[in-house]
């Protein structure tokens, strides 16, 4: 290849490189406006047109990134809950039984919502129209129950049963937090309730969710 070719080449690899930048940074404007105002008291009804006022691009750059407010609010929710899940699913590995499991989570789910109201909040927006916590912890949540019911632990229907009773009673504590006044132990008493729904006989159901919870693992 000549000269010439060669830094001919490696020009349009540089402006390849720097569209690449733009729209990574473009991407990201958008998410973290649509972040912004899933936390606010106006979220669950929240527009393509104020997604792209607040982030300063027009209605079509938004589509060119994101098809859908359907896709915008799984990249939303991942930017939410991915660290906190992953934390959770790392301490899970030294846990063998699945309602302790199912207990901890409740709770480090809802200390988050206690020590971040607006974290909290937009995780109910985002849940409002779309998979409740997003798709990872959905799914997740969903898999622990099935592991519970595999090894004896759960009484339930199916575990798309257990799922929701998990998660719609923890959004609605999340709820109940922002807007009011909640004892301290107000994740174990959720936890507590929701291990008896899955089936655990109250003073099992009242140990497991009282117990010393782990501090969560760190991300490496």
């Amino acid at each position: 290849m000549s000269k010439s070719a060669t830094n001919t080449k490696g020009k349009q690899d540089r402006r390849s490189q720097l569209g690449e930048q733009r729209r990574a940074r473009t991407r990201a404007k958008i998410i973290s406006a649509a972040f912004d105002l899933y936390g606010t008291e106006q979220g669950s009804q929240l527009r393509v047109e104020d997604v792209a006022r607040s982030a300063g691009v027009t209605r079509a750059t938004f589509y060119s990134y994101f098809p859908n407010l359907h896709e915008l609010r799984e990249a939303v929710a991942y930017a939410l809950t991915h660290e906190i899940f992953a934390r959770v699913v790392k301490t899970y590995q030294h846990m063998e039984d699945p309602a302790f499991q199912v207990a901890c989570g409740i709770r480090y789910y809802l200390g988050k919502a206690k020590d971040d109201k607006q974290w909290a909040l937009s995780v109910i927006n985002i849940s409002a129209n779309g998979l409740p916590f997003g798709e990872e912890t959905f799914h997740r949540v969903e898999q622990n129950v099935q592991e519970g019911l595999d090894a004896g632990r759960f009484k339930l229907w199916n575990s798309q049963l257990g799922r929701d009773i998990v998660l719609g009673t923890v959004l609605s504590a999340m709820a109940s937090m922002i807007a009011q006044e909640t004892p301290d132990l107000y994740p174990e008493l959720i936890a507590g309730h929701v291990l008896m729904g899955l089936g655990l006989e109250l003073d099992e159901a009242r140990d497991l969710a009282t117990a010393e919870l782990p501090p969560l693992a760190e991300l490496d």
